[in-house]
């Protein structure tokens, strides 16, 4: 395991820069696929998983190029339905390219995905949504074995809103035949943008950020260029690392409506934040105040990736504060 060493006592000034959100980007990827002409990708960020799933992309045809933080993907010459074990057992996220290669090859072969140990996630809603489109899935030796030659519109209720599954059914559902409704689905900012992205290749979705979403099956895609959407998480560490330090701090890149629950802990604890079109200033206070009660939900509520960083701000303020976590059952791991 890396270790950091951090000398603190110090207060932090100035302005940054929010990357591209690491949670957008990997579905994203998945999507390029669908597409027969390059996709040009601006603001992606260099990341572990990133890069992982360049690997997987790689892997499968598609012919990759970088010019700055600008990446260029020509997946015309995807020629394998196989995503290789070694790296989808190293992220999580990886799954998402289930729903993708069947959309495209109409076959796809994976084995169970592997990512960071922060509890139970099973991909049963994936696969239960697939099989409604019409996926046939069967099971050799830790292998999935899906086929999909008939993909065709189904009404599909999560009994969880699994961002996942959602993911994996959209991408699925672009080329299936007919509608497909999600019911239920997750309404995570990266689902919008998702859906944008495989919009500006000449999809059809419509109701990505509610709880119902419509598909509708087309045959082609063609190339797009796109940038995807700031890093709500990244943004609310760099307004937790302020607050935590007493500092003023200047965000900028930052979709302010996807900060909201973030923001509105963080002025709970006396923390003076000032949003802008693209940015948001945040002002710490000497010593902070205790938060009564904070659970973590899904989108809009405090999400989940927030929850070890808000309890470090809560640890140096004055009063007891209570954190519930609804989501993953290992997520209080960093507590001594």
């Amino acid at each position: 395991m890396d270790q950091y060493r951090i000398r603190g006592g110090k207060k932090l000034e100035g302005e940054i820069r929010v990357i591209g959100a690491k949670n957008a980007i990997l579905p994203i990827l998945a999507a390029v696929i669908l597409a027969d002409q390059p996709v040009i990708l601006h603001d992606f960020p260099s990341l572990v998983d990133v890069e992982t799933m360049l690997l997987i992309l790689s892997s499968i045809g598609c012919r990759i190029k970088r010019e700055g933080n600008t990446l260029i993907v020509d997946p015309s010459e995807v020629d394998s339905w196989t995503i290789p074990d070694r790296y989808v057992r190293e992220i999580r996220s990886s799954i998402v390219m289930l729903g993708a290669v069947l959309a495209r090859m109409k076959k796809a072969v994976i084995t169970y995905p592997g990512g960071c140990d922060i509890g139970q996630r099973p991909i049963n809603l994936h696969l239960h949504g697939l099989k409604q489109l019409g996926v046939v899935i069967r099971e050799e030796h830790g292998y999935l074995i899906c086929e999909a030659t008939n993909l065709a519109g189904a009404d599909i209720h999560l009994d969880y809103p699994s961002v996942g599954a959602t993911e994996n059914i959209m991408l699925a559902a672009t080329r299936a035949k007919g509608q497909t409704v999600i019911r239920n689905a997750a309404k995570e900012p990266e689902i919008m943008d998702l859906a944008n992205f495989i919009n500006s290749t000449g999809g059809k979705i419509c109701g990505a950020g509610s709880n119902t979403i419509r598909i509708e099956g087309v045959e082609h895609f063609h190339g797009t260029e796109y940038t995807v959407i700031p890093d709500r998480i990244v943004a609310g560490t760099y307004l937790v690392a302020a607050a935590v330090t007493g500092s003023e701090l200047v965000v900028r890149n930052v979709n302010v409506e996807h900060i909201q629950s973030i923001m509105t802990k963080l002025r709970e604890t006396g923390c003076r934040i000032t949003s802008f079109q693209d940015s948001v200033k945040i002002v710490a206070p000497q010593r902070l105040c205790a938060i009564e009660n904070t659970k973590t939900y899904p989108y809009p509520g405090f999400p989940t990736d927030m929850q070890a960083l808000l309890m470090s701000v809560l640890s140096v303020a004055k009063g007891t504060s209570i954190i519930k976590e609804n989501i993953f059952e290992n997520r209080f791991r960093h507590v001594p």
